[in-house]
């Protein structure tokens, strides 16, 4: 078992560190996804401790969705926003128990999710014809 783990921690580390930039937005968007649903089943189960925490991951990957925002462009500026709003209603969520609000932030992490997939996917066509053209 410990042999599985060490191997499935080490094709973690190696995706992380070979994927490019879109992909490692997408990885992000999916890890926040993970902890919004943590979260959501913590508060079912009653588990404080295990929603603060896991709520508290989340709102640092959104933290981190901010900080890399390019505000050369006009999108990077109509995101800030929708993330601080997101963040906002993770702290709300998060003083009332709430998971009709984390269930409206995993409704809006999934969309920009999707988006950014196929972001990838044009960009990946885009270049893939580019490079049958050469």
């Amino acid at each position: 078992m410990a042999v599985q783990n060490s191997a499935l921690n080490a094709y973690k580390q190696n995706s992380v560190t070979t994927a490019s930039p879109g992909e490692l937005t997408l990885m992000l968007y999916n890890g926040c996804l993970k902890f919004l649903t943590k979260a959501n089943k913590a508060i079912e189960e009653k588990n404080i401790q295990e929603k603060n925490i896991n709520l508290q991951k989340a709102q640092a990957i959104i933290s981190e969705l901010m900080s890399t925002l390019n505000m050369d462009y006009d999108i990077s500026k109509q995101m800030l926003p929708l993330y601080e709003y997101m963040n906002r209603r993770l702290i709300e969520a998060n003083l009332k128990n709430d998971t009709a609000i984390i269930d409206e932030v995993i409704g809006l992490t999934t969309e920009f999710r999707d988006t950014w997939k196929q972001v990838i996917q044009i960009t990946r066509q885009q270049q893939y014809s580019n490079t049958q053209q050469v």
